[in-house]
């Protein structure tokens, strides 16, 4: 009797001995597999970062008026000439703007066509999913350039509408930036969405349809809210998007004297950049990141609290 009992909880230590050595061999497996990532992401995330900041609280001095110029640490000098240049803040407010109006837009239209791709009545779901992602395939230099000729009124084949509306006007042309951004970006939203909607078992529209609900019904009642963790998704993404704005203003200004060098916070970092006033243009880039995460942050609370409600 003794020599079962023994035998029974014998094996017991060598489990116990084999489970940390799992977990360690785990562990390593972690860590070499996430170790490719960790280093791209110091060299190209972290490294610039910290460098910005650097160059931030720095200031070029020289000794004379022709002087050779060298670098000293002016602590946050830079961030006062920041918050005192009225282009800057206002190229926030524009582009500010420009997300009140197109971001709803652009995601309204990116809902209603995963709804659409997920309808049972339609048909030739592969075709359109791939028309609607198209646009997001062109590169965004060549959409601008394309979506420029379009709205030129000596270049366009639809002179006939460019010459009635100028579409590249100063109060206009921030408007055809925003449709050129959202036919690019409407499809890539729409795919997020669309995933989201994939993922949703079938047994919930099954039990809505033995209800008597209809298709509409559904969709407002049952798809809407559970893919609401994907809209928030891109609504991030597009406020992120939106205060980085620079390719469409950087083609079309050779299309306008509309767009000038200050016409977006991006485009007056590298104008500023280019002058060369490096340290300055790292004080502008930091502050933009701040402002970018103190938005995205509080679009994401907002839209928790309201998902919560």
């Amino acid at each position: 009797m003794s020599t079962s009992v023994l035998s029974g909880v014998a094996p017991a230590p060598a489990a116990a001995r084999i489970r940390p050595r799992k977990r360690l061999r785990n562990k390593r497996a972690i860590a070499i597999l996430i170790l490719p990532f960790g280093l791209l992401f110091a060299a190209f995330y972290l490294v610039p970062v910290i460098y910005a900041v650097i160059q931030s609280l720095q200031v070029i001095r020289r000794e004379g008026t022709f002087g050779v110029p060298h670098l000293e640490f002016g602590g946050l000098s830079q961030y006062f000439l920041v918050f005192q240049d009225g282009e800057f803040w206002s190229s926030i407010l524009r582009v500010l703007a420009f997300g009140v109006v197109q971001v709803p837009i652009m995601l309204g239209l990116a809902l209603l066509f995963a709804l659409l791709l997920d309808s049972p009545l339609v048909k030739g779901k592969k075709f359109f999913r791939l028309a609607f992602f198209a646009p997001y395939a062109v590169p965004g230099v060549i959409a601008a350039i394309m979506w420029g000729y379009l709205y030129s009124p000596s270049l366009s084949p639809f002179s006939f509408v460019t010459s009635q509306v100028n579409l590249l006007d100063g109060g206009t042309v921030l408007w055809a930036i925003a449709n050129v951004v959202t036919w690019v970006y409407v499809g890539y939203n729409m795919l997020i969405i669309y995933s989201a909607l994939l993922a949703i078992p079938g047994e919930l529209y099954e039990a809505a349809r033995l209800d008597g609900a209809s298709q509409m019904r559904i969709a407002w009642s049952i798809k809407i809210p559970l893919v609401m963790p994907a809209i928030v998704l891109t609504a991030v993404f597009s406020v992120i998007g939106t205060l980085q704005l620079i390719t469409e203003p950087q083609v079309f200004k050779q299309f306008t004297s509309s767009i000038t060098s200050t016409f977006t916070p991006n485009l007056l970092v590298y104008t500023t950049a280019a002058v060369p006033n490096l340290n300055l243009a790292a004080a502008f880039s930091v502050v933009l990141a701040i402002a970018t995460f103190i938005l995205s942050f509080a679009v994401l609370r907002l839209t928790q609290r309201r998902a919560a409600l």
